[in-house]
């Protein structure tokens, strides 16, 4: 009987149905979205936080780059504006004199720190375009080569790539969202973008187009994008009455830069550069601009497609250099993960898995190349370290300034006293006067002066120099303008390193003043380089 009881209780008990799990409620639902969204940016900032420590150990193993020390230089003597570039860059690098000193480490900080950023807004964009975590990080992958290398210096090609990538984050935040308010960070990224580098107006341009040919064109009746005009103008305004004010010296110059590489051939090969500088993440780019201007799914973000296309067409007629467009390879990055990732949802597993190994193993081999080539991380000399100087020519130019300043402290040492106190050091190129004005003081050497782009305003000094120290001109141009000149040394580097200062610019002259008396040889002495 007992038997019969107990199966009976066991009858009934599987007749009830079994409810495993409770669906979640809406609310449930949000919290577990969120959760997952803090996951995934967690994910992009730990990424970026890597690079941003790669950079900081690195930073330090070489010395200041030839344009680093035109930045230092110009940190010392703020302006709305400068020959070569806008305020932009020397004002950070100001802002780093006074927070770490002449630390090398401290003055590429926020370069490289800007770069983490970027690599962060690229995986947030595939986020804003409906990408999952995958395409997130793809995304941000993706980004992480050219982010190496550009963050590497204190450069304004670093704050040009950051305020590109910013201003296309802020244009997927009002596609995606409708919101036309957005067109006010726009507005401020181009305007601070163009106090960085001039090349975004190109990218404003596209932009521009992105907004008239494309549906975006409907928000020009609200009071959003004219306002974010406005503070575009507003911001640059400083910087173009200085321009007024000095002659518009900074169209000079680029007329300058532009017919230099023209005739050194640097500007044939942009189509090739701009695969050779994506790397194993160019199928992404393609698909991602395939995916702007043709997919169903794409359709709300059209206008990224002219954001790029833009700018490669303005770039490639004007015969730009190749590196110019990286910046806007960022959004389309974005875009190809996220149609990749749509694209493997659809396969099986077994499909899926080795594509998905192909993909890490390009970003990661990209990312590694780039490392090799755009960080200072070879042993000098070694054989690494000139394959990559092949490759990164701004490696070669980190060596030999300290050495460089000990040769003239040594020359300067040799003179009669009596001499010493009327002696000059005159300088070439930038590098030469950054070098010499950052490590020369505690040399007891006097401040460099040159005639190259913003130096040559900071004049001559006075008393004027009736003896000088001449760095880095042809031994013709010395003897044409001084009086009683002799070669008294030439300068080389403690490591070998082969480069400009130790090969075309090694001659160090000792000479009497300008034939023509300092005033009217200052006069006509001002040029770019």
């Amino acid at each position: 009987m007992a038997h019969r009881f107990e199966a009976s209780v066991r009858a009934k008990t599987e007749s009830i149905p079994v409810v495993d799990k409770l669906p979640p409620s809406g609310s449930d639902q949000s919290a577990l979205a969120a959760s997952r969204d803090q996951n995934d940016f967690a994910l992009l900032v730990s990424i970026a936080a890597g690079t941003l420590l790669v950079h900081m150990l690195a930073a330090a193993r070489y010395g200041f780059n030839r344009d680093e020390l035109s930045f230092l230089e110009d940190a010392r003597h703020l302006a709305w504006g400068y020959a070569a570039y806008p305020p932009l860059t020397p004002l950070f690098g100001r802002l780093s004199l006074t927070l770490f000193g002449t630390s090398l480490v401290g003055f590429r900080f926020f370069s490289a720190l800007l770069q983490a950023i970027t690599i962060v807004l690229t995986g947030s964009m595939a986020k804003d375009m409906g990408g999952g975590r995958a395409a997130q990080l793809v995304a941000a992958a993706a980004s992480i080569p050219f982010s190496l290398g550009v963050g590497a210096l204190m450069h304004y090609t670093s704050f040009d790539y950051f305020f590109w990538v910013l201003t296309a984050f802020f244009v997927v935040r009002l596609l995606k969202t409708g919101d036309p308010r957005y067109f006010l960070p726009v507005g401020a990224s181009i305007g601070l973008g163009m106090l960085a580098k001039y090349t975004m107006l190109f990218f404003a341009a596209g932009v521009l187009a992105g907004i008239l040919l494309t549906g975006t064109r409907k928000f020009l009746g609200t009071i959003w994008p004219w306002l974010g005009l406005l503070i575009s103008l507003l911001l640059v305004a400083p910087n173009f009455q200085w321009q007024m004010q000095h002659h518009f010296v900074g169209y000079d110059f680029l007329h300058f830069l532009h017919h230099r590489d023209v005739a050194e051939g640097l500007t044939q090969s942009f189509l090739a550069d701009q695969f050779e500088m994506t790397l194993l993440s160019s199928p992404l780019w393609i698909a991602g601009l395939c995916f702007c201007l043709s997919a169903r799914d794409g359709k709300n973000f059209r206008a990224l497609a002219w954001m790029y296309v833009v700018p490669l067409a303005i770039f490639l007629i004007a015969k730009g250099r190749g590196y110019y467009l990286m910046p806007a390879y960022t959004v389309l990055y974005a875009a190809g993960a996220v149609w990749g990732e749509r694209w493997l949802a659809k396969l099986s597993h077994r499909q899926a898995k080795p594509i998905w190994a192909a993909v890490i193993t390009a970003l990661t081999i990209s990312a590694l190349g780039a490392a090799a080539v755009g960080l200072p991380l070879a042993p000098v000399p070694s054989a690494w370290f000139r394959a990559a100087g092949v490759m990164n020519i701004t490696l070669r130019d980190e060596i030999g300034w300290q050495d460089l300043v000990s040769t003239l402290a040594q020359l300067r040492d040799s003179l009669p006293v009596e001499s010493r106190a009327h002696l000059g050091i005159l300088a070439e190129n930038f590098g030469e006067v950054g070098a010499i004005n950052l490590y020369g003081p505690s040399r007891g050497l006097p401040r460099a002066i040159s005639g190259v782009n913003s130096s040559w305003e900071r004049g001559y000094g006075d008393p004027a120099p009736q003896i000088l120290i001449v760095v880095g001109f042809p031994r013709a141009f010395v003897e044409a303008n001084f009086d009683s000149c002799r070669l008294a040394a030439q300068n080389t580097n403690s490591l070998g390193v082969v480069n400009e200062e130790s090969t075309e610019r090694r001659d160090i002259f000792l000479c009497g003043p300008p034939k023509v008396g300092w005033q009217e040889f200052w006069r006509t002495f001002q040029y770019f380089a």
